[in-house]
């Protein structure tokens, strides 16, 4: 049924666990005397043979065993590569955050130092603002302050008897007043000129006193001819002043008046002086 080649095969297959379990005939009779030479042999090494196993169990060879372990090393180099290249991607994604995390806090840091710069000129423009409208404020108070006049000192020059000459002491008075008047702005001098003598006499003489004083305060110090202004009331008492007295001497009244310009005067004027005949 086998035929000679199948009958063989089992034959061998029968007898090989026979012969692995039977004991060994060798007896300690037939064990060869020692070798009585001094000398050691070193008997050959010869290389293991598969065999009769190796050739009926399949898995114990190395050709076998690779075969099976090639596909798991190629999965795992696989696995390797993808590794590191998802490593690779990571480290590249993780440079780009990286280098976008620093060019936004650059931009932000540009950012804020628009702002601060900005800032800083706003601070700028409003004490500018402030600097202005104080500036516009004084300049207002100024202008206001034109039309209105306050007394800053005042002085009495006296004539002897009915002379319009200008004694030593009353132009001495004039040069002190003159003097506070250099560079000064915003003044007027009023003048109120009196004369001992009645009606229209009384006027002539005051006029000719009032005269008198502006021709010196022009010719000698240039006083503007429009800052004087004078009024001849002749022998007329004060209509303010009930307790005034009647005029017994030949007098002007000069008066510094200063606006919001000439405001500077009343620190360096004179006081008030009266010139004894």
């Amino acid at each position: 049924m086998y035929g000679p080649l199948g009958a063989l095969l089992l034959a061998s297959a029968l007898a090989v666990p026979g012969v692995a379990q039977a004991p060994s005939s060798t007896s300690p009779q037939d064990t060869p005397p020692a070798a009585t030479s001094q000398q050691t042999v070193t008997p050959a090494v010869t290389p293991a043979k598969e065999g009769f196993w190796g050739r009926m169990q399949p898995f114990a060879r190395k050709k076998w065993v690779k075969k099976q372990t090639d596909p798991i090393n190629d999965r795992l180099t696989e696995l390797d590569e993808v590794n590191a290249k998802n490593a690779k991607d990571i480290q590249d994604v993780n440079d780009r955050a990286q280098a976008g995390i620093r060019k936004a806090q650059e931009a932000a840091n540009a950012a804020s130092q628009t702002a601060s710069a900005a800032n800083d000129k706003a601070q700028q423009a409003t004490s500018t603002a402030q600097g202005a409208a104080g500036h516009v404020e004084a300049i207002n108070g100024t202008v206001n302050g034109l039309d209105q006049y306050k007394p800053i000192t005042e002085a009495d020059v006296v004539f002897r008897g009915g002379s319009v000459v200008l004694s030593a002491d009353a132009k001495k008075q004039l040069d002190d007043l003159a003097t506070t008047l250099d560079g000064q702005h915003g003044y007027i001098l009023e003048m109120e000129a009196h004369s001992p003598l009645a009606g229209s006499a009384g006027i002539q003489s005051s006029s000719r006193l009032a005269a008198a004083i502006e021709r010196y305060l022009v010719t000698e110090h240039e006083i503007p001819v429009y800052r004087m202004h004078a009024v001849s009331l002749g022998n007329a008492k004060d209509a303010n002043d009930p307790d005034a007295k009647p005029i017994r001497k030949s007098t002007v009244h000069i008066r510094l008046m200063a606006n919001s310009l000439g405001t500077q005067v009343s620190a360096t004027a004179p006081a008030n002086t009266t010139q004894q005949p």
